[in-house]
């Protein structure tokens, strides 16, 4: 029987990891993994070796979604997992897909065209509403926070 990961932090943030991420996430939660669960980065070296660097002392992997899902049940009990996405839309695929998340933090999606404001830092299209929403619905609470010393915003109070 497979002992249930120990995931301690799942942050949406467009940018996914840097200084606000590694000095105060990552710390205050105690993660001793950080995991990068992102399609694209998880084939771009590039990237991945910025945001090494960005992530410090924490050892960070890159997975795509679907190794997430397929290996996070493999995980040690001594390991405190972060996983970071850059949207709403990766964490529901993980949720789908058994990773057992309780809890998201968004802290930064980027305003582009066709989204509208939610919060200060938070700009949403109709999907990705739809996915909290759906996040929301499946009993995950989902909080708005920049840094953790800042005061939590439930997004089912704004959506």
């Amino acid at each position: 029987m497979s002992v249930v990961p120990n995931i301690v932090l799942t942050r949406v943030d467009n940018r996914l990891i840097h200084g606000q991420v590694a000095t105060n996430w990552l710390k205050i939660c105690g993660a001793n993994l950080c995991i990068v669960a992102d399609d694209q980065v998880a084939e771009d070296r590039m990237q991945q070796t910025l945001l090494k660097v960005a992530a410090g002392s924490i050892p960070t992997r890159f997975f795509s979604v679907q190794k997430t899902i397929d290996i996070i049940y493999k995980a040690s009990p001594q390991q405190k997992i972060a996983i970071i996405c850059k949207t709403p839309i990766e964490i529901l695929q993980l949720v789908n897909g058994s990773v057992p998340i309780k809890k998201v933090n968004i802290g930064n999606m980027h305003d582009s065209e066709g989204k509208k404001k939610l919060l200060k830092t938070v700009y949403a299209n109709e999907m990705e509403i739809g996915v909290i929403k759906e996040l929301l619905n499946k009993g995950i609470e989902v909080e708005y926070r920049m840094l953790p010393t800042d005061n939590s915003v439930l997004l089912n109070s704004v959506i």
